[in-house]
């Protein structure tokens, strides 16, 4: 990945993550993630939900059809300002072990809320990226 794609990536807060069911039908919902130049982390975290993490729709959606796009992106009044990177790539949901363990640390150390809101063996999203494109002043 370019590291101007990269760079924006990771100084950013907070992204946009696309997936579809196996019928294709699409679903977006915004996140918190951590990048490490190689792959991002989404956690579900404690925050009230309908159903338990593993039923949410993201979850259910990525386990169907892996394939996902991230939108992370800067508005502005002042359209010269305007920037995206969009990451196209394959989802899974973490297995326990180092990694997983890792990207929950990383997590916590960008987001001080998941210090309170991340359980202690957390449910967390890993976005491979296949390729990116990035638009604007990044």
């Amino acid at each position: 990945m370019e590291a101007r794609l990269a760079s924006f990536i990771t100084s950013r807060r907070v992204a946009h993550l696309a997936t579809a069911d196996a019928s294709g039908r699409p679903h977006v919902v915004p996140i918190c993630y951590a990048f490490d130049g190689v792959a991002l982390y989404s956690a579900l975290d404690l925050k009230p939900k309908q159903v338990a993490p593993r039923r949410l729709k993201r979850v259910r959606n990525l386990l169907e059809n892996p394939r996902v796009a991230v939108l992370i992106d800067d508005y502005s009044e002042d359209w010269s300002a305007l920037a995206y990177v969009l990451v196209h790539g394959r989802a899974e949901v973490m297995p326990e072990g180092d990694e997983r363990e890792r990207a929950a640390n990383m997590l916590r150390e960008k987001y001080p809320q998941y210090r309170e809101l991340l359980p202690e063996e957390p449910t967390i999203l890993k976005i491979t990226p296949e390729g990116a494109t990035g638009w604007g002043r990044l």
